[in-house]
């Protein structure tokens, strides 16, 4: 890393915890109902949206009756968003004219958007249709960040807690999350993106004349497609004239808007934020990543807020932000290095006034190696998934920085509530771990930690990397998997193992260079989508419920401290040990082999 990049990613972190603290006073009080906008600006909305939907807002739930509730609210967004994508062309707001989707491709968007991940193996402008991104994809960009916060705060009642039955209202956290912190902070980023470039309008596809007119052949066809031949069979050829390029428009800031704040990371545009009109200038890809990361970051302060002892919230936003503060140098590093095959020719890799040096491929001039590499960084770190880069094109160890960061779970900051309530799963585990070697009952801010909250536990780790590698496997065994692959050897193999870690994950981002729009990778890949992300919030759901039905103890000689320095070391150690070395063997049939063979010129 140069002075640059050093300086570039220290200026993101401290502006990003100097943003978070205030934001995280501000929902404490959304989500305990103290805040004014609760008490007095918003409560006739509440009262309308609970009284057509019959909702009790003071009757509380159970973690089995708050499960059910969350699964069969996303069930049922998942059908209405298989609904729009099948029937768009009946719908308005489609000057395109764009048909269906296929049942396959519209089951794994379905299941994409409701599930966080947006994984888009489609796209966008010339597939869907503005009513569709409008009220079906980016309805769900909120709905779905809602309910990861609701996951979160369900279990930090469980901390804050102690022998009550219950962990609170889905639909009354679902409503407050969406009205009070979502929607404002939506309108307000959306403004900013408008200001600096991204579009926002509902006209049809404008045609434009280009600065130069091309002119190429291609073979002629009949009227039902079939190649016009000679009397020698050769085929026909015909001339094309090239004289003018179709710009795509559309609702664009009001989707990238929620797309970046709820960790959705799904582009109105196939090029997602290295569009120009999704991402226009130096400034808004700042604050692009600032939005990734601003709410799983605020959310640190919510849980020490709620559970009484502040020093908790910031122990765990230390760890998050010091791994984040190593990916950002790893990955930084493994781009302006460049190419080891170049430098082995005596090119001259290194950053000038004339030239950003490193490796360039598939990266925006407009960003350059820091901000892109930080961009990598935050949106594999959070469950985004949204790019402004190729990550096909990063090096070996340039793609094994992001690989990691979702294998690890996204808990580094992670995405909107899922971020958080996966790492204190971690901490439960560390806890867990630091008891055992000193012969003690663990336990964590005040509660003890025993045999059932262990079991959910390591239903809530294990459940993912299952997914992941039987997922990869099934892949690199069958004729459909391997037939998407455009990159045979060790990237091929990177390509399954990143698309299964990114769904199962709900991160979404892919290496693009493997063919993923069939029946075969729609459906696996959805499959790994639905369990990765509810598999994982019913364990954490139970384990909230048991921890509300504990008592709170005192802290005593023996006690943990779990808000200190030696902690956050346990926790980060934790992290690595179970969440990283799970992948170890697949990580080095893929990214490590590569960046072996690069060195010795392969």
């Amino acid at each position: 890393m140069n002075t640059n990049d050093i300086f570039q990613t220290v200026l993101f972190i401290a502006v990003l915890i100097a943003l978070a603290i205030p934001l995280g006073r501000y929902m404490t009080s959304v989500l305990d109902g103290s805040s004014l906008a609760v008490r007095k600006i918003g409560k006739p909305i509440e009262y309308v949206i609970y009284k057509i939907a019959g909702i009790d807002a003071q009757a509380e739930m159970s973690w089995k009756a708050y499960a059910v509730a969350l699964l069969l609210f996303n069930a049922l967004g998942a059908l209405a968003v298989y609904g729009f994508l099948r029937v768009q062309q009946w719908l308005p707001a489609n000057p395109q004219g764009f048909g269906p989707m296929t049942p396959d491709a519209a089951f794994n968007t379905a299941i994409s958007f409701v599930t966080n991940t947006n994984w888009q193996d489609y796209t966008p402008e010339s597939t869907v249709s503005y009513l569709t991104q409008m009220a079906a994809l980016t309805v769900q960009n909120f709905l779905s960040a809602a309910t990861g916060i609701a996951v979160v705060v369900a279990l930090i009642r469980g901390f804050a807690r102690h022998t009550a039955k219950t962990i609170g209202n889905f639909w009354v956290d679902l409503t407050r999350i969406t009205l009070y912190i979502l929607a404002p902070l939506a309108i307000v980023f959306a403004v900013v993106l408008i200001g600096q470039g991204a579009i926002q309008n509902f006209k049809s596809y404008e045609d434009v004349p280009t600065l130069q007119v091309t002119t190429y052949q291609v073979a002629k066809t009949d009227a039902q497609g079939n190649p016009v031949k000679d009397a020698k069979g050769n085929p026909v050829m015909q001339d094309v004239k090239a004289d003018k390029q179709t710009i795509a428009m559309g609702p664009v800031a009001s989707q990238e808007a929620i797309k970046m704040l709820g960790t959705n990371g799904g582009g109105f545009f196939n090029a997602n934020s290295a569009h120009p009109y999704e991402n226009p200038t130096p400034l808004s890809n700042f604050l692009q990543i600032l939005a990734m990361l601003i709410i799983p970051a605020a959310l640190c302060v919510v849980f020490g807020r709620m559970v009484g002892d502040r020093r908790q919230g910031y122990a765990v936003l230390a760890a998050m932000t010091i791994a984040f503060a190593v990916a950002c140098w790893g990955e930084i590093s493994a781009e302006q290095s460049g190419n080891p095959v170049f430098t082995s020719l005596h090119v001259d890799q290194s950053a000038s006034t004339l030239s950003a040096g490193g490796n360039m491929e598939g990266k925006e001039t407009r960003f350059g190696i820091a901000q892109t590499g930080i961009f990598t960084v935050a949106t594999t770190a959070a469950s985004c998934g949204a790019v402004d880069a190729m990550h096909d094109s990063l090096t070996p160890m340039g793609g094994f920085v992001p690989l990691l960061l979702i294998q690890l779970g996204e808990v580094i900051f992670g995405g909107v509530g899922s971020g958080l309530y996966g790492m204190l799963v971690f901490a439960l585990l560390a806890v867990f771990v630091a008891g055992l070697m000193i012969g003690r009952t663990p336990e964590y801010v005040g509660k003890k930690i025993e045999s059932f909250e262990m079991k959910m536990v390591a239903i809530a780790i294990l459940i993912t990397p299952f997914l992941v590698l039987v997922g990869t496997s099934i892949g690199v065994l069958s004729p459909q998997g391997t037939a998407g692959i455009s990159n045979p050897g060790p990237h091929g193999f990177t390509e399954i193992l990143y698309a299964f870690s990114s769904a199962a994950n709900n991160n979404g981002s892919a290496f693009a260079g493997l063919s993923v729009n069939t029946p075969f990778y729609n459906v696996l890949l959805a499959i790994a989508m639905w369990f990765g992300r509810f598999s994982s919030i019913v364990p954490v759901l139970a384990i909230a419920g048991a921890l509300a039905n504990k008592k709170r103890l005192a802290a005593t000689a023996g006690t943990l401290p779990t808000h200190g320095p030696l902690f956050v070391v346990l926790l980060l150690g934790t992290l690595v040990l179970v969440g990283a070395l799970t992948y170890v063997p697949a990580l080095a049939l893929g990214p490590v082999v590569e960046h072996l063979q690069l060195i010795a010129g392969h």
